[in-house]
């Protein structure tokens, strides 16, 4: 059959299993937007800022388990996306992001809202086209979708200049894609997984450092199983959280500069890591050279090129993660490490890193423990990036798999709303929290008209402490208590949803944060609960920029100086 270029565009997202959109029209994708009209099984979400459009695809690819599409005019639409794209880049997310462009005439000429998106995304996208021919667009496309998802997924960009969305030729969907170049992860290696195991075999102090690439590979099962037959602690690191259930008994919480005390001196113990989709990111591993001193590494990531590139690894398995423990597994035999697992527990009671100050002051990280407490658990939390992400890692308990979203290596404020918009339309029946910080909501809060709009019934916590709150912390822990440019004038956040038309409550004392919580959940629609919390309160343990992780600051410091801390442990 016959069809334009933007009829293409949507036969191909059609096969792809595409239901939602999330963008932004203008002048070079309005054939784009023209053509929705006849495709009514696919869903167009208006965000108010096309960085939220591609935040918003980037959460619902998440939890959805399936590639987020968003949609971009040329020039300042396009280059609006760059940081929701750089942000799933780094977390390895997969996205199909399309741009319109200027017509092919004026490809080059500086036109009007011209930009070439294409160079500029080149960095944080794992591959990206322009297409010049309404002949190559089906071919593009598929192999877009394709790139996105297999391997180490990863955001794509294809990039259409508005005449060939509006040129016609005869629509043929490939049936499969063949690019040279582009090598999908081998199976594990048998050899290296029996290696593995015999060092499992071996260790007296074994942890398991599990990251993204659990939840990515569905390796839930898997991990569950290689941890309890071996015994084996399970540290989840940042975006690793939900992969592993939170309140297990192996579940250790996360490591790192505002991980547990205890995670930072079992791993500066330890004799063996089974590091899993993870690649030792410097907020996981504090002063390189002293990480894991002791330790032997088994490595197991889809991605080689993360392997050796920060540790060495005694065994390096490149494969998915999912088939590589389950080789692992294959190989294991069952142990306990009884006095591996009493030197942690002595630590934890000894540094009890997330034990609620006893006060009557709103401590945020108050209000966090009690969301957990009165959702059970059962919910699905975004968060930005800040103070506020670090309380809810550190106190609501992940038991439901993935469910847990945040931007990890890109630490994008702002992600908090959008992020959210996406979790709750990619899972219209569950309930979605989004923790805020007051700093973060402003960058994006125009988009709280969407969740009025559509009736998505995100519930939001603010932690307002006026501040951009891990800014200050830093500046008073190594910058003289310099507290330059990080005091918030802040608008009436309760004014500003309820001009949007949403539900919104103010909580200003511990005594009313249970009330606010289930008000809010009570609600049908949107709601936003403004928790007017301790403003010196800062987020401990903490590890100082450039420190070891046998350096962990367990509590607030009573003394500072520049480039010095000194801890009260």
């Amino acid at each position: 059959m016959k069809l334009n270029g933007a009829q293409i565009v949507f036969e191909c997202m059609r096969r792809e299993g595409v239901r939602h959109v999330f963008g932004y029209p203008g002048g070079s994708n309005l054939p784009l937007y023209d053509t929705f009209i006849q495709y009514p099984d696919i869903q167009h979400i208006l965000v108010r800022h096309e960085q939220s459009a591609a935040h918003a695809a980037d959460a619902y690819a998440r939890v959805s388990e399936d590639v987020g599409v968003c949609f971009a005019t040329s020039g300042p639409g396009a280059t609006n996306l760059v940081t929701g794209i750089a942000n799933a880049f780094m977390d390895s997310i997969p996205l199909v992001c399309i741009t319109g462009s200027v017509v092919t005439t004026l490809i080059g000429r500086d036109g009007f809202q011209e930009a070439d998106i294409t160079g500029i995304s080149l960095p944080v996208t794992k591959h990206n086209q322009l297409v010049l021919k309404v002949e190559d667009l089906a071919q593009a496309l598929k192999e877009a979708f394709h790139i996105a998802r297999t391997g180490r997924p990863g955001p794509v960009l294809i990039d259409i200049p508005r005449d060939v969305q509006q040129q016609v030729c005869e629509f043929e969907y490939p049936d499969s894609v063949h690019l040279r170049g582009y090598q999908l992860p081998p199976p594990p290696d048998p050899a290296l997984a029996r290696k593995a195991a015999a060092l499992i075999a071996e260790a007296q102090k074994p942890l398991i450092l599990a990251g993204h690439g659990v939840i990515i590979s569905k390796a839930y099962a898997e991990l569950k199983e290689l941890a309890e037959t071996c015994q084996i602690p399970v540290i989840t690191t940042l975006l690793g959280i939900s992969g592993f259930p939170g309140t297990h008994d192996l579940c250790m919480g996360m490591p790192g500069m505002h991980g547990m005390y205890w995670n930072n001196m079992a791993i500066s113990e330890t004799d063996l890591i089974i590091a899993c989709g993870m690649r030792f990111d410097d907020r996981v591993t504090g002063r390189l050279k002293d990480f894991a001193p002791n330790a032997k590494i088994i490595h197991i990531d889809i991605d080689a090129a993360e392997i050796g590139k920060n540790v060495r690894p005694a065994v390096a398995i490149h494969a998915d993660l999912k088939p590589a423990l389950a080789a692992i597994n294959a190989e294991v035999k069952p142990k306990d490490h009884p006095e591996w697992k009493a030197w942690i527990k002595a630590m934890r009671d000894e540094h009890p890193s997330i034990a609620l100050p006893e006060t009557d002051t709103l401590l945020p990280q108050y209000v966090v423990s009690r969301l957990y407490e009165i959702t059970g658990g059962d919910a699905y939390v975004c968060t930005g990036v800040g103070q506020h992400q670090m309380w809810a890692a550190q106190y609501f308990w992940y038991d439901k798999p993935n469910s847990w979203v945040t931007s990890g290596g890109l630490g994008t404020m702002g992600f908090e709303i959008p992020g959210a918009l996406g979790m709750q339309v990619a899972k219209p029946h569950d309930t979605v929290w989004t923790i805020c910080g007051d700093g973060g909501f402003q960058m994006t809060s125009q988009e709280l008209a969407v969740f009025v709009e559509h009736k998505l019934p995100v519930k939001f916590a603010i932690l307002n402490n006026g501040y951009l709150g891990m800014v200050k912390q830093w500046q008073q822990m190594f910058y003289k208590d310099n507290k330059s440019a990080v005091r918030m004038h802040q608008p009436d956040f309760v004014k500003l949803a309820e001009a949007y038309g949403m539900k919104a409550l103010r909580v200003t004392d511990k005594a009313g944060v249970d009330a606010g919580i289930r008000e809010a959940m009570a609600h049908d629609g949107p709601v936003l609960v403004e928790f007017v919390v301790d403003e010196d309160e800062n987020c401990f343990p903490m590890v100082p920029p450039g420190a070891s992780l046998q350096e962990t600051v367990d509590q607030p410091p009573v003394l500072v100086r520049d480039k010095e801390v000194t801890g009260t442990r």
